[in-house]
């Protein structure tokens, strides 16, 4: 229904790749919390940054389906730091670049970001804002022909080495969310400082607090209009929780497979555990749980490759595929006793990076207010328009 024998190939594709590539240099990332350049270089020259991206910039343009499978792939390399790293760099940096970006802009950084040359981060969130987008106090004040931005943000994944941001901030700020305007600044700007946060899970992602002390930029890296930062946020809200959808039912499923192997090579009381009944069953129930979200997350994926604004479904996605993942988790780990404890299985790691999924992207709790918004209120979430 969902995937071509196109699909199928480039799947197996990209999971070579990811085997050869990555999987050997995961343990030494995890360890230092800095991922090395030459990966960003070698996803660029394959074209996985450029899946969705138009080809007049090097992309590839092809269906959403493609990015599944991308993020699939990704969370098989037992690492979510490092999956993070990259689809927060192609699917929140670059999905606002290739939005709302200026041609000038678009020549300069989305062209280096779909290479592999240069790597984006997005900075929404700040360390007294988190999940109040409209209560965002960064300022950008308008100096002749430049912006003076003052301000933080934190939680900001690739925050330590990217090469730009997309940064959120109030242009009009007695306007309130509808005063927030988009800007790309350059790393080496003058009063641009960063710090790496220390984290439970997602360790080999640079998690990083910024903060801008009188960064002067050029009136032209205003991204679109003034005034419309909110909206393109909100705009971009349901490919995020899509994707977190997604990266959740895909390492749910990676859980369960994982248990299932286990289960068949490990002994007690003379015979194979996957014997047990209880263990049997509580596969079988997660197994369940796991094909439930992801056949829900596809048909939203289609949805949304439909040109449908799924702002509900992607919010309902994301509340059930990170809770019921945490879930498959816990039990996948309790199934290996001892060693689900142990970091050299696979499990403890997983467990760690899971709990980022009903936090990270909008927190469960926002989900359901905004779901019960528009089934309780009746409200009707509508695209932004553009002006």
């Amino acid at each position: 229904m969902f995937f071509t024998e196109e699909h199928h190939q480039f799947r197996q594709g990209f999971r070579d790749f990811l085997q050869k590539e990555v999987v050997p240099h995961i343990e030494k990332w995890e360890k230092t919390g800095t991922i090395e350049r030459f990966i960003w270089k070698k996803f660029g020259e394959m074209g996985y940054f450029g899946l969705r991206q138009p080809e007049s910039y090097g992309g590839l343009d092809l269906d959403l389906f493609f990015t599944v499978i991308f993020l699939e792939e990704l969370q098989r390399v037992h690492s979510g730091g490092f999956a993070a790293a990259m689809w927060a760099h192609a699917y929140l940096a670059m999905t606002h670049l290739k939005a709302e970006a200026s041609e000038e802009l678009k020549q300069k950084y989305l062209t280096a970001s779909i290479s592999g040359d240069m790597i984006g981060a997005l900075c929404i969130s700040e360390p007294f804002g988190g999940s109040d987008v409209a209560g965002m106090r960064t300022t950008a004040v308008r100096e002749g022909d430049s912006y003076v931005l003052n301000g933080s943000k934190t939680f900001i994944t690739n925050g330590v080495y990217s090469d730009y941001m997309i940064v959120a901030a109030k242009t009009h700020p007695e306007l309130g969310a509808k005063g927030i305007s988009m800007f790309l600044v350059d790393r080496d700007t003058p009063g641009v400082s960063a710090s790496k946060l220390d984290k439970l899970g997602w360790r080999a992602s640079d998690t990083a607090e910024i903060a801008f002390d009188n960064v002067r930029i050029p009136a032209t890296n205003l991204m679109g209009e003034e005034c419309r930062g909110f909206f393109y946020i909100m705009q971009h809200f349901a490919l995020e929780r899509l994707v977190m959808a997604i990266n959740a039912h895909a390492r749910s499923e990676y859980a369960v497979e994982y248990a299932i192997q286990y289960m068949s090579e490990r002994k007690a009381f003379g015979k194979e555990i996957n014997q047990f009944q209880v263990l049997r069953h509580k596969i079988a129930q997660r197994s369940a749980d796991t094909e439930m979200i992801k056949s829900f997350n596809y048909l939203t994926a289609k949805r949304l490759d439909m040109g449908e604004y799924v702002v509900k479904e992607a919010s309902m996605c994301k509340l059930n595929s990170t809770r019921i993942a945490d879930e498959v988790i816990y039990d996948c780990l309790q199934i290996l006793g001892g060693y689900g404890y142990m970091e050299e299985y696979p499990m403890a790691r997983l467990f760690r990076d899971s709990r980022l999924g009903p936090i990270g992207g909008g927190t469960s709790e926002i989900l359901c207010e905004i779901i019960a918004k528009t089934i309780i209120d009746k409200k009707d979430y509508k695209p932004a328009t553009v002006h």
